[in-house]
């Protein structure tokens, strides 16, 4: 429970309603509270934090001068979200963020109404703003609708295709856009926007000018006033970029310091009040308030517990690498041996690894801000002129370039590789970073060879095997660590499409996909059954799979993707093509959104943990419990 007397104002505020009883001499000092208790907070149970200390004073302004919820208000991903759910009814409960049957880290409209919109992937703010406000305005209703966007959010293409639909429009859809210039994304942002961003920021006095121009003038309507606007637009365009956005419909205002609550105030009543397209440009620090996370944007981007004095404690002692780290070596390694390996990132240099190689090859590393749909094409067309390109990417963000992959990539058979991160559960996050369809969307693409390691030399092994590999290829590895299995310095590749079988038995055969195999053969150890790791989903190895079948009485495949269309299914279709009659058990993740929890809780609620696949084993065959020497399986 919130402690009154640190925070006498804060412990007040349960909704913006109480929000909005405050005098605005207030807020200054309630922005102060809500980013002490943030840190507080954040510090007892980590989580997403800077991005959300760099908005304080914007969510207080936004809550207190928008009717909210009854007005309309759209967050771009979720990062920053964490002042909004605490002003918004889960002030209370904040603590227990990422954690399973605690608050979701990102906006989520079954957890609360002021969450308009779900988020998890970024860029989709002034996309759904915009249909909220045509729907509003066509049935004549005159709510407000606000969207927050990153910059970093809008360096993907979706966010322009958005704002080209809403400047075009008529008649014009009632639309503030806040675009939130902190120079960050999760590392820091890059490419053209970013630079034109940069300098607008600092043509303050031009836009002061532009302010009084308007009020001297009047009427934009006059015959004076359309002349000056456009001779401004010529002369303001030799200096500064934000004719940008004014050439695509919207009327923009700032920069402004967003961390100045009068200021922003006075902006936000104003654009309040006008009709159309609205951007309103705020410039934030990321981590603000707090000197460590300002100081280091990116390490204090997404934290565990930590001390509120002393910061982030480094652990002390030998640590297992993650599957990560095991790519990020592996890409130094084969770019020192092969100068046409190129590495390609949608900003996320630091999630997918790729740090080491960026300051190793600066000449081959490509981080092409969140464009996705770009990375994969991309890659296209360097493997077109002979280059190796290795596009890292997460599971769920290469949804967003699967056209590309299909389309770009895998029909015209290109040598490009993925690696592809967060492969499956993920946890804390929740389904909108869950990697738990990509075997599915990968295995039914023509031209691709797909790849799940079961530890952290084989995920070793399969990259060298893409690399060498002519034509499309994918490794799939999980979040987190592996089973602790040394890795090989040497660049070995496997031979294509040859499962391993692990552990000889009898009756049953586990045809174990990836992550699974060590729960997988601790269920078969238990149980006296054959194990196998399937290692590639494409191709299968359809020799192994038809000589189990002669000697076995059923199968189990396992995976950690979801069983419609997974690689259990691509099994059963091989039995079928064969004209094999066998039982087989599919055990994969549920047919539903999975919500956030630790990957190990999520695992387990799914069966696929040992004890899961045991039982699970057992229930389909239920002879198998009965010693060996009495069992008969019928």
């Amino acid at each position: 429970m919130i402690d009154s007397q640190r925070y006498p104002r804060l412990s007040r505020i349960s909704v913006p309603a109480d929000l909005r009883q405050f005098p605005e001499e207030e807020l200054p000092a309630i922005a102060m509270e809500l980013r002490a208790y943030l840190i507080e907070q954040v510090a007892q149970s980590g989580g997403h934090f800077g991005a959300g200390l760099g908005v304080i004073e914007l969510t207080v302004a936004l809550h207190w001068l928008f009717e909210t919820p009854r007005d309309r208000l759209v967050w771009d991903v979720g990062h920053q979200t964490y002042p909004h759910k605490i002003l918004t009814g889960r002030r209370d409960v904040i603590h227990t963020v990422k954690q399973k049957d605690g608050v979701s880290p990102f906006p989520k409209r079954e957890e609360s109404e002021y969450d308009t919109f779900g988020v998890g992937h970024s860029s989709t703010s002034i996309s759904a703003a915009l249909g909220m406000a045509i729907a509003l305005q066509a049935r004549g209703d005159d709510r407000k609708v606000v969207a927050v966007i990153g910059d970093g959010a809008m360096t993907a293409g979706m966010a322009f295709e958005a704002m080209n639909h809403a400047g075009g429009m008529d008649p014009e859809p009632n639309l503030l856009v806040v675009l939130n210039d902190n120079q960050m994304s999760i590392s820091e942002n890059v490419g053209a926007l970013t630079k034109m961003l940069g300098r607008l920021s600092g043509s303050r006095t031009l836009n002061a000018l532009r302010e009084g121009g308007k009020k001297l003038l009047g009427d934009k309507n006059k015959p004076a006033a359309k002349f000056v606007k456009r001779w401004e637009e010529h002369w303001k365009g030799m200096f500064v970029p934000s004719t940008l956005f004014e050439e695509l419909g919207f009327h923009y205002t700032g920069p402004i310091d967003g961390h100045d609550l009068p200021a922003l105030l006075a902006a936000m009543k104003t654009l309040k009040g006008l009709k159309g397209p609205q951007l309103l440009h705020v410039i934030t620090t990321k981590g603000k308030g707090y000197e460590l996370a300002e100081g280091d944007q990116i390490g204090y981007h997404a934290v565990s517990p930590f001390d509120p004095v002393q910061g982030m404690i480094a652990k002390v002692g030998a640590k297992k690498p993650t599957y990560t780290d095991v790519f990020g070596d592996w890409i130094c390694d084969i770019a020192a041996s092969d100068p046409r390996v190129m590495g390609i990132t949608p900003a996320m240099r630091e999630g997918s690894g790729l740090v080491r190689f960026s300051r190793e090859f600066p000449d081959r590393y490509f981080d092409v801000a969140i464009a996705e749909q770009h990375a994969v094409t991309l890659a296209a067309g360097m493997a077109c002129e002979g280059a190796k390109p290795v596009c890292a990417i997460y599971s769920t963000f290469l949804q967003r370039g699967y056209d590309q992959l299909v389309h770009d990539v895998a029909i015209q058979n290109l040598d490009v590789l993925f690696a592809i991160d967060r492969g499956g559960v993920v946890g804390p996050d929740g389904a909108t970073h869950a990697g738990n369809l990509d075997l599915s969307f990968l295995r039914c693409v023509p031209n691709m060879v797909v790849m799940a390691p079961a530890d952290e030399n084989e995920c070793r092994q399969m990259l060298t095997t893409g690399h060498y590999y002519e034509g499309p290829a994918a490794v799939r590895y999980p979040r987190g660590t592996g089973p602790g299995v040394a890795i090989n310095p040497a660049l070995e590749s496997l031979l294509i499409g040859q499962a391993q079988l692990r552990a000889p038995g009898s009756h049953i055969a586990l045809l174990a996909f990836g992550a699974i195999v060590p729960a997988a053969e601790a269920a078969g150890a238990q149980l006296g059954l054959t194990v196998v790791n399937m290692r590639f989903v494409r191709p299968l190895d359809r020799a192994l799979i038809l000589e189990l079948a002669r000697t076995h009485e059923g199968f189990v495949t396992l995976e950690d993707n979801v069983v419609a269309g997974g690689a259990g299914s691509g099994v059963a279709e091989l039995l079928a093509a064969e004209g094999v009659t066998l039982p087989v058990l599919h055990l994969g993740l549920p047919d539903e959104f999975q919500h956030h929890a630790s990957r190990e809780q999520l695992l387990s609620e799914a069966g696929l943990d040992a004890d899961g696949i045991r039982n699970a084993v057992l229930s389909r065959w239920p002879q198998l419990a009965t010693p060996a020497p009495h069992r008969a399986i019928g």
